[in-house]
């Protein structure tokens, strides 16, 4: 434990800085948990002209929706499926199982078919063209990949939707305090990392439901599959929003002017689940802020315009 590649410096910021091209992503998401997931899926899938999807990945989650983590992760398995099978794309884009538990120690990686592919793509990886990691779960998943291979480092850029802002008087956030071993790893073995908070930053990214049938619910059979995940998720819908934060990951690969963000060094996890701040520790990218309008405008406009499914480069 605690034996990472080091990355140089000058290394570090390259790869920290916003991508300016396309970019082959894996999604590792807790697709079943919450409706956001569903939402950041299809919109990573309406956006080939930026991201290349290379591979879905369920991630464990538990709460009053699942048992455990293997079936939180079980049931976002086949809600990764259910995606595709509604956008007609079965069997075009790999998906697999991850975690069936959290880590049990800081050096126990947990084994899985996720873990497994993510360390040969990111191995397979030229250096000059990192795999975008875009976690928006628990970050157990990668954590494991990262200590059953630890060159990995060196090949990948994680991007995710953990904890919550710098400033916030607590980080007690579902996806970091789900597995605080595989948090505190992903914080302290200098991969890149992309940190995008919740309270405080992602948690401008409310929507409404009439917004969502003006904008969403007409656009198709997924249109209707996203309305309906959003009207199911209360029971009163007057006067009310929800947060559709797991988005910002994929609008941050998208246009990275929509989420403003500094380099930052690592912030340490404290056993309470509070953040301290250490000016000797690596640099990461921390997003300050996100550009609500913006990002929704994107996400409506390219269910609204069609866009190919399959990957095709749009036209015009």
């Amino acid at each position: 434990m605690g034996n990472w590649p080091e990355l140089p410096p000058e290394t570090r910021i390259r790869l920290l800085d916003p991508p300016s091209g396309k970019v082959r992503i894996v999604l590792d998401t807790d697709t079943f948990n919450e409706i956001d997931d569903q939402f950041a899926v299809v919109y990573a899938l309406y956006s080939p002209e930026k991201i290349q999807v290379e591979a879905l990945y369920a991630a464990p989650f538990f709460n009053e929706l699942s048992t455990g983590p293997k079936d939180g992760m079980e049931k976002s398995y086949h809600e990764l499926l259910k995606i595709l099978a509604v956008l007609g794309r079965e069997g075009e884009i790999p998906v697999h199982r991850g975690s069936e538990s959290y880590l049990s120690a800081p050096d126990a990686p947990v084994e899985s078919a996720a873990a497994r592919d993510l360390v040969a793509r990111a191995m397979a990886s030229p250096k000059d063209d990192p795999l975008y990691v875009v976690a928006i779960g628990a970050i157990t998943n990668v954590a494991s990949a990262i200590l059953m291979e630890p060159r990995i480092i060196e090949k990948i850029v994680v991007v995710w939707l953990g904890g919550h802002a710098l400033h916030w008087p607590d980080t007690k956030e579902f996806n970091l305090h789900q597995d605080p071993h595989a948090s505190r790893l992903v914080l302290d073995c200098g991969v890149p990392l992309v940190l995008i908070p919740c309270m405080g930053v992602a948690s401008h990214l409310q929507t409404t439901l009439p917004e969502i049938r003006d904008y969403v619910k007409e656009q198709g059979r997924i249109g209707e599959y996203l309305y309906n995940t959003y009207l199911n998720c209360a029971r009163d819908h007057f006067g009310y929003s929800r947060v559709i934060w797991d988005i910002s990951a994929i609008a941050y690969l998208n246009n990275s002017s929509w989420l403003p963000s500094v380099l930052v060094h690592s912030p340490l996890l404290s056993a309470d689940f509070r953040w301290s701040f250490d000016a000797s520790r690596h640099w990461i990218r921390y997003v300050q802020f996100v550009r609500r309008d913006a990002v929704f405008r994107d996400l409506f406009r390219k269910l609204d315009r069609g866009l190919p499914i399959r990957g095709e480069e749009p036209n015009g």
